[in-house]
């Protein structure tokens, strides 16, 4: 897989003119250089349903008279980019008004995406409809007859439906649309025939062509979905809903599965579909920079104007940060991520709604904030080489994780677990030994935590916790961490005190965090908390007890709070190679976070533990060789004053 790709979107009214009218070989090429590009997704479909390209299979677009898909891939390929190609999936606006009754339908038999034909959008076919057969012949049509380099299936994944179609399936297999999970498992068959139906259309052609499905979020502990992609892209746009949170998240799960894949973001201010809008050039360096920290390849966005002119402004801001791609990728190819902690993601256990978001949310920023080595795991990974695994919030332990977690604990591992997390799943109690028993929910919310031990930033005090807690008792071998205090009462109609909420009543209330055997427990939602409030005593409290658990740290650095530090194995190269980054993102209009200004950092700091003896240590791609201390399996390093993002090599 290629590192410097663009995503070139082209979903084209039919109401437009002049389709192509200035696409240039020449042009192309020039755009494709100046922004040291060497893989771009080109169309052959868009959302609009229109073809790119003489078509017996689709129509197409009605203004436009040449085969701009061919052309698009011939002169790409003359100068060395790989073509994979993009088709519209989910969407087919044209044909929706010939065919509403295959569109997506919800019980009450409303449409998703745009939600009449009264409003301007898109709206989503159901793959249980005999739409499938249409794009499958598309997509065969597209392998058979271009020298594609993949194939990009678009708005795609495990949809609720209720469509006729749908609901005359259920019916016919005897069951009813009004069970839940009879629905679910149809939704989940329909996902698979559709899948294994495009993968018929494009490997009986082209045997081991790379497809990718992008439904827009690649969900942890869906093994199975993922394995249906030859890899991943990993949609991530900061400024387009999803924040510079995200990438990591994803990331992180992803390089776990062994799979290649890349990062998703875009040159837009916003997100997809804007047309003259443009991110400062600093925040796609760093975004860059980001994805290959974190082991992945990249892919930008881009959407072509429909005279088919690439823009010169789009291509130059592009290859300011593909340049600097360009001269790391020898550093970041065949890649393994060396991480201390294995996040467990609330979401990969199967814990449903906002609450796990939250928690892997919350849990991924406090790691990236403490600068630890971390993986996102789901309950298939072996856990044999972490020190530490966290189960954010709400992960209750049946009887398989309970004997994976116990033999990880047997072998020297700890656990640090929060909320409702250790518990069985009824909340009865602890599935592994913290020093503590459950007594249940706590009545109090918000309720107060006074810590044992300082925070590095604030004196002691009674901190607001303002998540679900759980009310605990101390076990005779337990060490008491803290201890909870109550409100006086909560707020409510005749009980409310202040602008938001009722003080601590300073009263001992039982412990709210301990250590056992396993590990520690901490008695609230302390990740969802952090993902909500951001509060300076709930991650100086997780650092605490991070750094109670691991004995060793692989990496120490001095780096600021919002820097981000990995560490990437290189196997082949006998090195490690450890990334440094640092951008401050800054929230401007509503909800967009921009990164414009790249800080110099000096006297940055790192310790690394390592292996096995290392021979010397340079900056990278620059080549300067590091002076270094080595002693007792460490190796200790200053860097020089640096911007935005640095490589540090350890060679063995």
């Amino acid at each position: 897989m290629r590192f410097r790709q663009v995503h070139l979107d082209f979903h084209t009214s039919e109401a437009i003119e002049g389709i192509g009218s200035r696409f240039s070989k020449q042009q192309f090429q020039e755009m494709l250089q100046l922004g040291h590009v060497d893989s771009i997704t080109v169309f052959a479909k868009c959302h609009h349903g229109w073809a790119y390209h003489p078509s017996t299979a689709n129509e197409m677009h009605p203004h436009l008279s040449f085969d701009l898909l061919g052309a698009q891939i011939e002169a790409a390929h003359e100068i060395g980019v790989k073509t994979p190609v993009y088709l519209s999936a989910g969407l087919d606006e044209k044909l929706t008004r010939r065919h509403p009754e295959w569109l997506i339908r919800d019980p009450q038999e409303k449409l998703n995406w745009a939600p009449d034909f009264m409003t301007p959008g898109y709206h989503q076919f159901c793959m249980n409809t005999p739409y499938l057969d249409i794009l499958a012949n598309q997509v065969r049509e597209v392998v058979s007859n271009y020298d594609v380099d993949g194939i990009f299936l678009d708005i795609v994944g495990v949809r609720e439906c209720y469509c006729q179609s749908c609901v005359a399936e259920i019916r016919r297999r005897g069951e009813d649309s009004r069970d839940l999970d009879a629905m679910k498992l149809l939704w989940e068959e329909t996902f698979l025939r559709y899948a294994q139906t495009m993968d018929e259309a494009v490997h009986r052609i082209k045997p081991g062509l790379p497809v990718f499905h992008n439904s827009g979020h690649v969900k942890r502990g869906r093994r199975d979905l993922a394995k249906l992609n030859t890899h991943l892209e990993l949609e991530s746009l900061p400024t387009g809903g999803w924040g510079y949170d995200h990438f990591p998240l994803s990331a992180r799960y992803a390089q776990s599965l062994g799979m290649e894949f890349l990062g998703m973001t875009g040159k837009f201010h916003t997100s997809w579909g804007e047309f003259g809008g443009y991110k400062h050039p600093n925040a796609l360096k760093y975004e860059t920079a980001l994805s290959l920290a974190n082991g992945a390849r990249i892919s930008i966005g881009d959407q072509l104007h429909p005279t088919g002119w690439m823009d010169p402004a789009t291509y130059a801001l592009i290859g300011e940060a593909y340049r600097e791609v360009e001269a790391k990728e020898k550093w970041c190819r065949d890649v393994n991520s060396v991480a201390d902690v294995a996040l467990l993601s609330a979401e990969a256990a199967g814990e449903p709604g906002n609450t796990a978001q939250h928690a892997d949310a919350g849990a991924v920023r406090i790691l990236l904030e403490g600068h630890y080595l971390f993986d996102v795991v789901d309950t298939e990974n072996d856990l044999s080489s972490y020190s530490v695994v966290i189960l954010p919030d709400v992960i209750t332990v049946d009887e398989a994780l309970k004997t994976k977690l116990t033999t990880f604990i047997a072998n020297g591992g700890k656990i640090l677990a929060t909320g409702r997390s250790g518990l069985a799943p009824d909340g009865s109690h602890f599935e592994l030994d913290f020093g503590a028993k459950p007594l249940g929910d706590s009545a109090f919310k918000p309720s107060y935590f006074r810590p044992d031990f300082e925070l590095s930033s604030l004196r002691n005090a009674s901190f607001v916790m303002y998540t679900d807690g759980q009310d605990i008792e101390l076990q005779p071998y337990g060490m008491k961490l803290g201890s909870r205090e109550n409100s006086y009462f909560n707020r409510d109609l005749f009980t409310f005190c202040s602008h938001q909420h009722t003080p601590s009543n300073l009263q001992d209330a039982g412990p709210g965090m301990v250590e056992g055997p396993a590990g520690i427990y901490a008695a609230w939602n302390l990740f969802e908390d952090y993902a909500l409030k951001g509060s300076l005593p709930v991650k100086e409290i997780l650092h605490y007890a991070l750094d109670r658990l691991l004995i060793r740290k692989t990496v120490n650095t001095n780096l600021p709070a919002q820097g981000v530090t990995t560490l990437q194995a290189q196997p082949s190269e006998n090195r490690w190679v450890h990334h440094l980054l640092y951008a401050s993102p800054v929230r401007r209009g509503l909800n967009i976070e921009v990164i414009e200004d790249l800080p110099v950092l000096s006297d940055i700091e790192a310790t690394i533990s390592v292996p096995a003896p290392v021979r010397e240590v340079y900056l990278a791609p620059q080549g300067l060789k590091l002076p270094f201390r080595q002693e007792n399996g460490r190796v200790h390093y200053t860097l020089p004053p640096w911007s935005c993002h640095q490589m540090v090599v350890l060679q063995f």
